[in-house]
């Protein structure tokens, strides 16, 4: 599972003054949006990335915390909409959970502004520059696991290390492949 970090955008806390139902609502993911995976490697999400993946039982979890569930597509609580900016989601908060309410009201205040997402990457494209910098663009996420409001990205450095590796690995397949081209234009020279 792959989890990003990114800033959350027209993220609002409101009540229901009629019932009492507090909710956190907005934006969880922006499309378009560069993410710097680390020097000379970024990565964005294509608009519609999430189109087939919030049809699942997706989660909305505090700091990644399975413990702390602020809501499940599949309960009625969390409501996820793949829009033209992102990916857009409304969290119903259990006013009696009081785990629930303190994410609320730190959101409120402006405390908790980053949010996270737990997924795996269905299909996605890499484009190399001339200058050597990589970008990837995520075209599919399915599954899409979970949605957290955070306060710190829990796993940055699991995802770049890992991302890190894959990189290299590819490098070095690419250098493999261009030095087996020479030996073979080297072999017709001699």
């Amino acid at each position: 599972m792959e989890q990003r970090y990114m800033q959350m955008q027209n993220i609002e806390t409101r009540s229901d003054e009629q019932n009492g139902d507090l909710f956190i609502e907005g934006i969880f993911s922006v499309y378009n949006s560069n993410y710097n995976v680390w020097d000379g490697v970024t990565e964005s999400i294509a608009p519609g990335a999430f189109r087939n993946s919030i049809n699942g039982d997706v989660r909305a979890l505090y700091n990644h915390n399975s413990d702390i569930i602020l809501g499940r597509t599949s309960a009625g609580t969390l409501t996820l909409e793949d829009r033209p900016e992102g990916l857009w989601g409304r969290i119903k908060l259990n006013r009696k959970d009081t785990d629930a309410s303190n994410v609320y009201e730190r959101i409120a205040r402006g405390d908790i502004t980053g949010c996270s997402f737990g997924f795996d990457i269905k299909s996605e494209t890499r484009t190399v520059s001339d200058d050597g910098s990589v970008h990837y663009t995520i075209e599919e996420v399915d599954p899409l696991y979970e949605i957290s409001p955070v306060v710190f990205p829990a796993y940055e450095a699991t995802h770049v290390e890992a991302r890190h590796k894959n990189e290299e690995l590819i490098q070095k397949r690419m250098h493999e492949e261009w030095q087996m081209r020479m030996k073979e234009r080297l072999k017709g020279v001699e």
